[in-house]
């Protein structure tokens, strides 16, 4: 594209609006250089995809004092430390992966786009990053949001097959290999990309998903290990349905945050309210109608990681 074609462009509101966000965003950046502001106990909402985390976030949004940019930021750790660093193993990151170049990069993307203030953050890779993200913010907070197995995995199937809304490939680009997950259907992988992926490359989709739920709770339970106990508050799904105004009222509680009456109102609609962005309203029991065989299929593969979480580690338990 030449010169004047790229000056043509920007007769278009939109891309003109566009560069001068990028400008606004940029200069931004390299004030934060000069003030190094500072970011004071950050929360980070952890756990698997669809175990919660999206109405733990929201909720928690409401809080006062809080800052949040009301979505994931995937994009921002790839940049920092992922895939394309680390020769695709995974997106997950260690201890040993921090860098204080990491903790600038996020902290100067974060003051750029929302100033000062108690920052909260929800982005389902961080689920596999616990113990990197304790090492480059020492003082942060991290709510661990966790599922029944079945249910979780379940609703992870669920959200496979609703095509490439969840593709990771949007991201990340191409794969360095080939996907063909249940029988070649799915050519992509979704949600999250675990450690040891390509040895489900090719496996049936409910043991994928399996995969995905325990790896994504292994991590999470490893990386609580380099947490102190003040800081990690474990926040189980089905107490969220059964009694949320309660269990949001201990959270609240736990991390310092006001709880508001418009805050409680919010918490005490939630039992009845969809929380899902795939099947609808929340039910302990879906799996049962959606995915019972593929779940009875995977149950063994599942069994102890149940039992770690105190969940039941059989079908009908």
């Amino acid at each position: 594209m030449n010169i004047l074609e790229k000056l043509g462009k920007l007769k278009d509101p939109e891309i003109r609006a566009k560069n001068v966000r990028a400008l606004y965003l940029a200069s931004r950046e390299l004030a934060w250089y000069v003030l190094q502001p500072p970011l004071r106990n950050p929360i980070f909402v952890v756990g698997c995809s669809r175990s919660g985390t999206t109405v733990t976030y929201s909720t928690l949004a409401r809080a006062p004092g809080l800052i949040s940019l009301g979505y994931e930021t995937p994009q921002l750790w790839h940049r920092i430390w992922g895939p394309w660093h680390n020769g695709w193993d995974s997106e997950a990151a260690r201890w040993e992966d921090a860098r204080t170049a990491h903790a600038r990069a996020a902290r100067r993307f974060w003051w750029a786009r929302l100033g000062s203030g108690r920052l909260l953050d929800k982005t389902c890779i961080n689920t596999l990053r616990v113990d990197y993200l304790a090492r480059l913010f020492p003082d942060a907070h991290f709510v661990y949001v966790f599922r029944d197995g079945r249910s979780n995995i379940s609703s992870l199937i669920d959200g496979w097959r609703k095509g490439d809304h969840f593709a990771l490939s949007k991201m990340l680009g191409p794969f360095p290999e080939e996907v063909a997950i249940e029988d070649g259907r799915f050519r992509d992988w979704c949600f999250f990309l675990p450690p040891g992926w390509r040895a489900y490359n090719k496996a049936p989709l409910a043991e994928v998903c399996a995969f995905q739920w325990k790896m994504a709770n292994q991590r999470a339970l490893e990386g609580r290990e380099r947490v102190e106990e003040s800081r990690w508050h474990p926040f189980r799904y089905e107490e969220l349905l059964q009694d949320p105004e309660h269990a949001f009222e201990r959270l609240f509680s736990g991390l310092g945050l006001e709880y508001t009456r418009e805050i409680r109102d919010h918490c005490a609609s939630l039992a009845s309210h969809p929380t899902s962005m795939v099947t609808g309203p929340p039910d302990p029991n879906k799996w049962r109608e959606r995915n019972e065989k593929e779940i009875k299929a995977i149950m063994p593969k599942i069994a102890e990681m149940q039992r770690q979480l105190g969940y039941p580690d059989t079908l009908d338990g």
